[in-house]
């Protein structure tokens, strides 16, 4: 069954009326079209508890996921079966619990870090360095605002972080000029956008586009690190340019780590547990004392 199946296309426009972010879409499709393939492509309104529980049972015992994911799919299976099919599951599923354990996380050594940069693609030097000079997380980072920068207190703004908290982080005095040079590319993006007549603007959270009509189209709100070409928002089938692909960058770092020949599982999050585990030794700047943010 194609995710561009008219089922399918039904749940994710329902989605997308319902006001359910993007990933969120991909994301229970991707489970659902699981769920449906699982048991040889039968429509769901002819599936009951029992198959939900079978399903959930080989996602633990065969294919191994962790709590999390196991968990994921059944959020998604219970959106499926209240809003689409109208029919809740009921409380009281049986079905064999992921016990899979998280994993430790790795953490990489300054010289690690260094060797990492310096094998970096210079497109996504910038985001990497904001990773692991803020700890900031994958979406965090690709998601950030022209206007959440605050370079005179050294400081960025992340707005509706994980669970929906904003939080201020430091910014590697490093990275100033860097920064300042993407804003130029930001703004030259922004002047070329505003010259095209489709162009509707960045998109916005709905409650901020409606409390702000003008945002859209100013130069603050635009993504810091955008997309090279616009596309058809498909909440609104108008044309944005988004922010940068998130899995391009994930390639990038996994790239990266191999030139560096480094002898560990290294990720995006990596970066971000790095600072953590140096977070405790500060300089005056409120930057962490005993790290070094090269730039190229």
């Amino acid at each position: 069954m194609s995710e561009r199946s008219p089922f399918l296309q039904y749940v994710a426009e329902e989605m997308y009326t319902r006001r359910y972010a993007k990933r969120t879409v991909e994301t229970y499709l991707h489970w659902i079209k699981f769920f449906i393939l699982f048991h040889k492509k039968q429509h769901p309104k002819d599936l009951q508890n029992e198959h939900v529980e079978q399903f959930l049972t080989h996602l633990a015992v065969n294919r191994n996921v962790a709590v999390q994911t196991q968990a994921l799919a059944l959020n998604a299976l219970s959106f499926l079966y209240k809003e689409i099919i109208k029919q809740p599951l009921t409380l009281s599923l049986n079905f064999n619990q992921a016990a899979k354990p998280r994993k430790l996380p790795v953490v990489l050594t300054k010289a690690e870090i260094k060797q990492l940069l310096a094998c970096l693609d210079p497109h996504y030097l910038l985001l990497s360095q904001l990773l692991y000079g803020s700890g900031l997380r994958l979406m965090e980072a690709v998601r950030l605002r022209v206007n959440a920068i605050d370079f005179d207190y050294l400081s960025l703004m992340v707005w509706h972080g994980k669970g929906g908290k904003h939080r201020r982080v430091t910014l590697a005095p490093e990275l100033v000029e860097p920064l300042r040079r993407q804003i130029r590319l930001v703004d030259a993006f922004y002047q070329q956008d505003m010259q095209t007549t489709e162009f509707a603007g960045v998109w916005l959270p709905f409650a901020l586009a409606r409390k702000y009509p003008a945002a859209p189209k100013e130069l603050g709100w635009q993504y810091l690190f955008p997309s090279v070409r616009l596309s058809i928002d498909p909440q609104t089938n108008v044309w944005r340019r988004h922010h940068v692909d998130e899995t391009s960058l994930q390639k990038a770092v996994r790239v990266a780590s191999k030139k560096a020949a480094i002898d560990k599982q290294v990720s995006c999050h990596t970066l971000r547990h790095s600072f953590i585990k140096c977070v405790h030794t500060f300089s005056p700047s409120g930057h962490p004392a005993d790290v070094q943010i090269h730039s190229r």
